[in-house]
């Protein structure tokens, strides 16, 4: 089996779209399994639709070297390569002094080689520069190779690549010019989801032009030649996942254009606790039966005429959770347990304020555009709430605020992060939980189990 990791020199360096391309490229003729390194949902998705399988998180700031390893294994049961992408700049993680939650701890964890996407705009001798000071700062990083990014022409690339070859020792595979044809479509918080865009615009086309562009300035043979030959998987790994023989309890998650935010694990994950999932759209279904509902993140500000349109699915909702079936929502679905979304004048051009009602479960309303908050969350989570008493790791990262009522409970407190207020998350009205919180399904698989518990015979 063959792994590779590729990273970039810093955020914007191309790397998501080099990666994306390699993947699309190496499935015509493998089975590639893909990887995401940090808490992120948008480039998996497009790393997923182009591979045909789940891509997978590894994020070492929530999970621990183990659960890396078995997450990484079990990803790659039946695949002949995996390919990871980076998040940022190889070193940039949570800390200044150590490699926790960066891309390079990934590739210490899983021994992996490194092709280094560096954006070699303005410069030539330099390039080499920068590629060796990234082999010195951490010697136990192999980085086997680079891919030049922004080229402007063949004297540049000629430069660059000699430079880098001569004073690195490692080889140039590819150099890209720059060009518009490379750019992905944005939003406020990053790429727009792959499921959103798909049908909604022109990303299969984007995405085929990228492929074809890295095809014709990147050596394939040369990249598969950098890649680590590995034995295949072993069968341990599918202990982490392992399904119960019988499924007796069902959970809805809400899974459509305005909610797609979930880490493939989750899924796997509760069907190992023997939960049956069931997926619905708040935007065009009625709510399906049953034992309780999972509503993740997404973009419910771009769906607020048709959420609220939907007020049979918003009432069911809002019934359900006064009744004390167990409902946990991240982000967007907390957005959607609100009174309501209002929009402020100025929102994406708009010449005036706008607003939809959503469910009512929590008393209090969202408000956008606020500042953007983008951290990694650390806290407990108290007894008596629809996940239970644990410690967690986790992300937030939105450009809203949640205005809850002054006698809001709250079952998680932060000692890193934001939260809905003053390092308060996880609102708590009943059964239900709301919060900013993103947390990884294996990282936090107790609290999820607890969940599954609750759904099966809720107090």
């Amino acid at each position: 089996m063959k792994q590779l990791l590729i990273t970039g020199d810093r955020s914007g360096s191309g790397k998501t779209s080099i990666t994306l391309a390699l993947a699309a490229l190496l499935s015509k003729n493998a089975v590639i399994q893909t990887f995401k390194v940090g808490m992120d949902y948008i480039d998996p998705s497009y790393l997923a639709a182009v591979s045909g399988r789940p891509c997978r998180n590894l994020d070492s700031f929530t999970l621990d070297p183990g659960q890396i390893r078995e997450i990484f294994s079990y990803g790659c049961q039946g695949a002949e390569m995996a390919l990871v992408e980076g998040v940022r700049g190889l070193y940039e993680g949570a800390e200044a002094l150590d490699d926790t939650g960066s891309t390079a701890a990934i590739a210490k964890a899983l021994d992996l080689p490194v092709v280094l996407v560096v954006s070699a705009q303005s410069i030539t001798r330099s390039a080499a520069a920068l590629v060796r000071g990234f082999q010195i700062f951490d010697p136990k990083i192999r980085i086997a190779g680079v891919i030049l990014n922004n080229v402007k022409g063949g004297s540049h690339k000629a430069k660059a690549t000699t430079a880098i070859e001569h004073y690195c020792g490692i080889p140039v595979i590819g150099a890209i010019p720059r060009l518009d044809e490379m750019q992905l479509a944005m939003r406020h918080l990053g790429l727009v989801p792959y499921r959103e865009g798909s049908g909604r615009g022109d990303f299969d086309e984007r995405i085929a032009t990228i492929t074809g562009i890295i095809g014709e300035y990147v050596d394939i043979d040369r990249l598969l030649g950098l890649m680590k030959e590995a034995a295949s998987q072993p069968e341990e790994a599918k202990t982490l996942f392992g399904k119960r023989p019988t499924t007796d309890v069902k959970i809805g998650v809400a899974f459509d254009e305005a909610f797609n935010f979930y880490y493939a694990d989750l899924f796997d994950l509760l069907a190992s606790f023997g939960a049956e999932v069931i997926r619905f759209s708040p935007v065009h279904d009625r709510l399906p039966d049953a034992d309780g509902y999972i509503i993740g993140g997404g973009y419910p500000e771009l769906f607020l005429q048709e959420l609220e349109e939907n007020d049979r699915m918003r009432e069911a909702i809002r019934e359900l959770s006064r009744n004390g079936t167990p409902f946990y929502a991240e982000c967007g679905g907390l957005m959607y347990l609100t009174d309501r979304i209002r929009l402020r004048k100025g929102w994406q051009g708009s010449d005036a304020d706008q607003s939809g009602e959503m469910c009512g479960v929590f008393g209090g309303e969202t408000r956008m555009p606020a500042r953007r908050v983008v951290s990694y969350v650390e806290g407990t989570s108290g007894a008596g709430s629809p996940v239970g008493a644990a410690h967690f790791r986790g992300h937030e990262f939105h450009y809203s605020d949640v205005l809850l009522a002054p006698e809001t409970k709250y079952a998680y407190t932060l000692s890193r992060g934001i939260g809905i207020r003053e390092r308060l998350d996880g609102a708590v009205i009943k059964n239900t939980l709301g919060s900013y919180t993103h947390l990884h399904p294996v990282a936090s698989g107790g609290m999820f189990r607890h969940f599954v518990e609750e759904c099966r015979s809720p107090e």
